[in-house]
């Protein structure tokens, strides 16, 4: 080494005051970029496929709440919090509550049934077997299968679901993961806070009393309206027209103003605001032309769900016609938050040009939609008490008492 000694290259030292520039990295190569940009893609397209998976299920869920007793006022509930969220943030994205939550329930719902068609196999063949040979070997030996899948997969679905619930956990036991888990004395307790933070995070109370008090003042409002024409049904000709006639206006004023009082009691969250009709035609002013639109697609798409109340559907498929009704209700809510929200947002009434154009342009809309109420006791299932089912306003049912 010619008695010399190497000293390592030492970094430039910046002046006081000086700011430090750091190494720069040396840059990536070509493979490496693309794995990059293969995983962000791979990411994002199965942030999408979760998305899409959390509003299917979270719209399944509100049509199976909606036809339940007392847990129809849960899916009531959210679908106000859905115009309320969007008239505070004044963004339609922001009306998909709880998107991502729901995305978790339905990936275990999913994962376990399809891991329950082994054991719907194994059933079938046993109940086969018991046909042609009732009590033979094979039979017995069927039957003794089916309990051990039975047993097998319920450990499996729970193990999956102890994992994180996603689908990739159904698939694979991971058998050395679940050796060295059940070796832990500390096996639930960090699961069982998960699932207690998540079900606190459902807020179920609060979309329950958030629909239970929109579900009342709802009816407070349509009780009058609703009231007079079931009194003209049972009543002579003569008098029913009359009764006809004023409990249709009635309920023509109602229809124009109880999306939105519904949506700004949301947005408050105060049952005082329920009946702050006042301050709602103050918001009219602000956005007509928005509260058309939503008044529009809230009957539109009403309008055409009472057609599924010709005939009454078996208890077993009563969820499916409420998929429907939430399916097309869903878009009317985010509607009536958006108005709200374009109302709050702007200090200035519109021009008194476009005030008169939204509410003339309201009338023929609701006419529109009393004329289809008042046809629905000559369609429906349920007579004239059908009038009573306001699905526009209330729990998104075909029926209340289903």
């Amino acid at each position: 080494m010619n008695g010399t000694i190497e000293l390592p290259i030492l970094q430039t030292v910046p002046e006081l005051g000086e700011p430090a520039t750091p190494p720069s990295s040396p840059p990536l190569s070509f493979p490496a970029r693309m794995r990059g940009f293969i995983g962000r893609v791979i990411h994002g397209i199965g942030s999408v496929v979760e998305w899409i998976f959390g509003v299917l299920t979270l719209i399944g869920t509100l049509a199976v709440c909606s036809v339940v007793p007392f847990l129809n006022f849960l899916s009531l509930g959210y679908l106000l919090e859905v115009s309320g969220r969007v008239a505070r943030t004044k963004r339609l994205r922001d009306g998909f509550v709880g998107v991502r939550k729901a995305a978790i329930f339905g990936r275990i719902i999913f994962g376990a049934w399809l891991m329950l068609w082994p054991a719907r196999f194994v059933s079938g063949m046993w109940q086969d077997a018991e046909l042609i040979a009732s009590g033979s070997k094979v039979a017995i030996a069927w039957r003794i299968g089916l309990f051990i899948i039975i047993a097998l997969t319920a450990a499996h679905i729970l193990w999956a679901c102890l994992r994180g619930g996603k689908l990739r956990h159904f698939f694979w036991p991971a058998p050395i993961r679940l050796f060295k888990w059940l070796r832990r004395d500390d096996k639930f307790s960090g699961n069982q806070q998960n699932v207690l933070d998540y079900l606190s995070s459902l807020r179920l109370g609060y979309y329950f009393k958030l629909g239970g008090f929109g579900f009342l003042g709802g009816l407070i409002w349509l009780i009058v309206p609703v009231s007079i024409l079931l009194l003209a049904s049972r009543l002579p000709a003569g008098i029913a027209a009359l009764l006809s006639l004023l409990g249709g206006g009635l309920l023509l004023l109602v229809t124009m103003y109880l999306p939105f009082i519904q949506a700004y009691y949301a947005t408050e969250n105060r049952f005082g605001a329920m009946f702050d009709l006042r301050k709602v035609r103050q918001l009219f002013g602000h956005a007509p032309l928005a509260f058309w639109t939503a008044l529009f697609i809230t009957v539109l798409f009403s309008v055409p769900l009472y057609l599924l109340k010709i005939e009454f559907p078996p208890k077993e498929i009563a969820w499916l016609p409420s998929l429907l009704f939430v399916v097309f209700i869903f878009p009317a809510r985010l509607l009536s938050g958006w108005a709200i929200g374009r109302a709050l947002r702007y200090e200035e009434r519109r021009h008194f040009f476009f005030r008169w154009l939204g509410r003339l342009g309201a009338l023929p809309v609701a006419f529109f939609y009393v004329l289809a109420v008042y046809l629905t006791q000559y369609l429906s299932w349920n007579g004239a008490f059908s009038l009573i089912e306001q699905h526009a306003f209330l729990v998104p049912a075909p029926m209340l008492s289903m």
